[in-house]
């Protein structure tokens, strides 16, 4: 079975896509490797052409740089180098990458319209913290449940099981920085009367 000339076309589009996409974001091949896990040197080679990119590259690859597999394999070239925003919705939520930048914090605007059934709490690698825009956030954090109004922010390390929906069965609209393990977002705040 043998690829159609469009297939070939896109496979030959994502190296200099991957090379635009890096440059784009002011981020190195050693800083790709970090987030991706894939060598420099095998990096080298896909952004040249050299080399021919697997799924197993592509997922990470797509990942890191904050776009969709299809986005990074069959975006047509037009020559114009940015690459427009796409929100991704998944059962009632809807997630509009807000950085694209392979490492460091990611940003994200959250819209969650529903989230029916009983909170289901997980776990990963990472550290987030959320700032609320419209409506009320329930977040259940390890033995913790409140809500937070427009104006209030969270903070907590993702590897304690969280889970978070609309309060009210109304749409909430939230932002997410989300960073590596050990990287917290720092706010800086004046005590209580000063002026």
């Amino acid at each position: 079975m043998h690829e159609t000339n469009h297939d070939e076309q896109a496979i030959r589009a994502v190296g200099p896509r991957l090379r635009a996409l890096r440059k784009q974001r002011e981020t190195t091949l050693a800083d790709l490797s970090a987030a991706t896990g894939i060598s420099v040197s095998t990096l080298s080679r896909l952004e040249s052409g050299a080399r021919r990119p697997t799924l197993e590259q592509l997922m990470p690859l797509a990942r890191a740089h904050g776009v969709t597999l299809d986005e990074l394999v069959d975006a047509p070239l037009t020559g114009d180098p940015r690459i427009h925003l796409r929100p991704v919705t998944h059962h009632g939520m809807t997630m509009l990458p807000l950085t694209r930048r392979a490492g460091g914090i990611q940003a994200f605007k959250i819209v969650i319209t529903d989230r029916p059934g009983e909170p289901d709490p997980q776990t990963h690698e990472g550290y987030e913290w959320i700032y609320v825009l419209n409506g009320r956030l329930r977040l259940v954090l390890g033995h913790h449940d409140v809500v937070l109004v427009p104006g209030e922010a969270a903070e907590f390390d993702t590897r304690v099981p969280h889970w978070f929906g609309p309060a009210d069965g109304e749409p909430v609209e939230f932002l997410s920085l989300f960073g590596k393990q050990g990287e917290r977002a720092h706010l800086r705040t004046r005590p209580k009367g000063s002026t």
